[in-house]
């Protein structure tokens, strides 16, 4: 009851010290749908960013890999028993081949999922807000 009454006499208080009534008043529609829009433009914005840094990643890695393996096929020859008598310094550049190409392989697998689940967030974002128009694009 002491809260109340203490709550009711502080209103009073700042009412007449501040002047008056305060009026609620609300943004305008347009302003909430602007803000809205910059929001989901933010997030958009983010979501291709990534997207795109993934397919980059990817198409340079890619071509790393393959390029490895135009190396590997080298250096293994086209002989039978090419593999029983290899050099030394041939093997272990082999090894190493084989070490880059698992990894680029991996890389590339794991970045494959990476940019699929990139699209799936897209897609979604835009099934979430139909309205959204992404910016116009200025052309050069």
């Amino acid at each position: 009851m002491f809260q109340l009454f203490l709550r009711a006499r502080t209103h009073n208080f700042l009412k007449d010290r501040f002047g008056g009534e305060q009026v609620f008043r609300a943004r305008s529609p347009e302003r909430d749908a602007e803000t809205d829009r910059t929001r989901i433009e933010a997030i958009m914005i983010a979501i291709d960013d990534a997207l795109h840094a993934a397919e980059r990643e990817q198409s340079g890695l890619n071509r790393r890999v393959e390029d490895v393996l135009a190396r590997a096929a080298v250096t293994i020859g086209n002989g039978d028993d090419e593999y029983l008598e290899r050099e030394a310094l041939d093997n272990h550049h082999q090894d190493l081949f084989d070490k880059e190409i698992l990894n680029g392989q991996r890389r590339l697998k794991e970045l494959g999922a990476s940019i699929a689940h990139f699209k799936f967030l897209k897609a979604a974002m835009l099934s979430r807000f139909p309205d959204y128009r992404p910016p116009a694009s200025p052309t050069n």
